[in-house]
């Protein structure tokens, strides 16, 4: 199936490791140009180099505000256009209502909501200019079935599902796709952390959490990131033009509602 981006531009956030790393990869691999960005300078240029010698890094933490505008505006500065943007960041601590202080919802709106909407701002007027563009959210199964000791997660991403929505009715005028992708639970250095945090606060082993995981998913397993990485490419492509609004989850069939 030819995708029709070998003539794209696509900025992936978080791309340093991970699910973004496996956006960018698959963009990669269907021929859009890149810009990538995260915190880490050095893993992300690392990872920008692996990716191919026209790539652009851009290192920024998009929880300062200030931060996304300028990632976007260094992309098109540099590569001159912007077709499709990732909005992807690292997840935020895991933890009750009980354990968090206001200065973590502060922290967590910064990263996860606030980031979001600066992003599609800066994005947006460029994308509008030429009458086509694709937003991508990667949020979490958690804003559809909330996770236990995930309360920030679950509050904020299920805002930036909600953002999205009302998003795709509002520039869909334009040509301008706007979707939410949820990653169910998938092998990545994420996980990996929140199963350590889990297993401390019950006190038994990661393996027995993991083991948990797999067994309440229905092909029981974890996700690779390559296969959120597919639908990310699909949904940033020419074919999905009539695709818009959508929540689409990616969780081996661990999501237990119908809708």
């Amino acid at each position: 199936m030819n995708l029709g981006l070998d003539d794209k531009v696509a900025l992936v956030c978080g791309a340093s490791r991970g699910l973004g790393r496996a956006i960018a990869e698959e963009l990669a691999a269907e021929g859009a140009s890149l810009a990538v960005c995260s915190r880490d300078r050095e893993r992300l240029e690392a990872a920008a180099a692996e990716l191919g010698p026209e790539v652009l890094a851009v290192p920024a933490d998009l929880a300062v505000p200030g931060e996304p505008t300028r990632v976007v505006e260094a992309t098109l500065q540099r590569l001159g256009r912007l077709d499709v943007l990732v909005a992807n960041t690292g997840g935020p601590p895991a933890g009750t209502h009980e354990t968090l202080s206001l200065d973590d919802w502060d922290r967590a709106t910064a990263l996860l909501l606030r980031s979001t909407v600066e992003l599609a701002t800066a994005a947006l007027p460029a994308m509008k200019e030429r009458r086509w563009g694709r937003i991508l959210a990667v949020t979490s199964v958690a804003v559809k079935q909330p996770v236990d000791n995930l309360i920030l997660s679950n509050s904020l991403r299920a805002a930036v599902t909600g953002f999205a929505k009302t998003l795709a009715r509002e520039v869909a005028p334009h040509g301008i796709t706007v979707n939410t992708i949820l990653p169910g639970y998938t092998a990545t250095e994420r996980v990996t952390e929140l199963n350590r945090a889990n297993a401390e606060r019950e006190g038994v082993d990661p393996a027995e959490i993991q083991a948990r995981l797999e067994a309440s998913i229905p092909l029981g397993r974890l996700a690779e990131p390559e296969e959120l990485a597919a639908l990310a490419a699909f949904l940033a492509s020419e074919r999905a033009a009539y695709i818009t609004g959508g929540a689409f989850a990616v969780d081996g069939g661990w999501l237990r509602g119908l809708l």
